[in-house]
């Protein structure tokens, strides 16, 4: 019989965002490696849903000691026999590069469009990234065909070996209920979700949903972040019906309670959220970013972030038409459990990882 081979799997902490709730699904279904998990700080907010077979926690008190987490990965490394390391966003990939020997191959995911990024305006992470690429070449993973392509075009460095593999939704929990949409008679019920940052552009809703005060429709928004304070003021003054729900945990279970899904993100790498909605059969609309424009192709709708009354208009559109609703939310169901299922990413990640180690044998 062989040995179980050794995966590292090193990223940031396992708070709950979309490259964290990818990895601890992934997690429970590579049954057939031995699973080091290291992260760079201790926060875990999946608690037992977090499985592996060893973990370490680098404990990083700040960037400036990212030189001695490098040492302490690399003697991980030594010490368990690992047999391939994945890294996940910048700072872990960083220190992958010039921790893991050369004999040890190294896969990296990039997530996330990193042109768009405030991070990646700073030319500090573009020179760290584009040095420890060059200096280490890792297999590239990009959950999107426009997040690869942007990766290399913005650090101006050449392809080693990329693959395209995009996130997934684990229909066993998002599944469609019975339920009838919207609870509330007489309210269009509309819902988002995402951290309350800058590139999820919850601002842009407030504007829209002030235009639509007068009407019987109102938007709900669930995720916690920087710009609660702020958001909050906004929809205060504009008398927008706007709600910050906060952070939730079973997501999973408010889908039914509302008649449409909305994003109005500046840029994504591919969201799981959207994939979440698509998977509870929700209508979408959504800005026209080319991210969301791959993720859904004709399965959703889409409105200009330059126009503020598009968006309006085509809520209300949803709003007066349930054959709408009912067409475009099974259409979205359809691509979710045809192209970005947990089996369909695993039977990738598993030829990824077969290949490379293959290669390196």
């Amino acid at each position: 019989m062989n040995e179980k081979k050794t995966i590292l799997h090193i990223i940031n902490n396992f708070g709950r965002g979309g490259a964290e709730t990818m990895l601890v699904s992934v997690l429970k279904e590579l049954k057939e490696y031995n699973n080091i998990v290291v992260t760079l700080y201790e926060e875990n907010r999946f608690d037992d849903d977090l499985v592996f077979d060893r973990y370490y926690c680098l404990k990083l008190r700040s960037v400036f000691f990212l030189p001695l987490s490098i040492i302490k990965l690399r003697r991980i490394i030594k010490t368990n026999k690992v047999d391939l390391v994945h890294s996940h966003l910048y700072w872990p990939t960083f220190a992958a590069r010039f921790a893991t020997p050369k004999r040890v191959p190294l896969i990296t995911t990039i997530h996330t469009s990193v042109a768009f990024t405030k991070d990646y305006k700073k030319s500090i992470i573009r020179f760290l990234d584009r040095f420890s690429y060059n200096f280490r070449k890792s297999t590239i993973i990009a959950v999107a065909k426009g997040a690869m392509k942007q990766y290399f075009e913005l650090l101006k460095i050449k392809p080693f070996k990329t693959n395209v593999l995009y996130t997934f939704v684990d229909t066993g929990i998002f599944t469609d209920t019975e339920n009838g949409r919207g609870e509330e008679p007489g309210v269009f019920k509309v819902m988002s979700i995402g951290t309350l940052r800058y590139p999820k552009n919850h601002q842009y809703l407030i504007s829209v949903f002030e235009k639509l005060k007068a009407a019987p429709i109102e938007l709900h928004i669930y995720g916690n972040g920087p710009m609660q304070a702020e958001l909050q003021a906004a929809i205060d003054r504009s008398g927008a019906k706007v709600i910050l729900k906060g952070e939730v945990n079973d997501v999973q279970n408010l889908f039914s309670q509302y008649d449409m899904y909305i994003m109005a993100s500046l840029f994504e790498g591919f969201s799981l959220s959207v994939l979440e909605a698509m998977a509870m059969q929700m209508p979408l609309l959504l800005s026209d970013i080319p991210s969301f424009r791959e993720q859904c192709e004709d399965t959703a709708v889409y409105f200009d972030l330059g126009n503020i009354d598009d968006c309006v208009e085509k809520i209300k559109g949803f709003s007066a038409d349930k054959m709408l609703l009912e067409k475009m939310g099974g259409l979205a169901k359809e691509r979710a459990v045809h192209n970005f299922t947990l089996a369909h990413h695993m039977a990738g990640l598993r030829e990824i990882y077969s290949e490379v180690l293959n290669q390196q044998s």
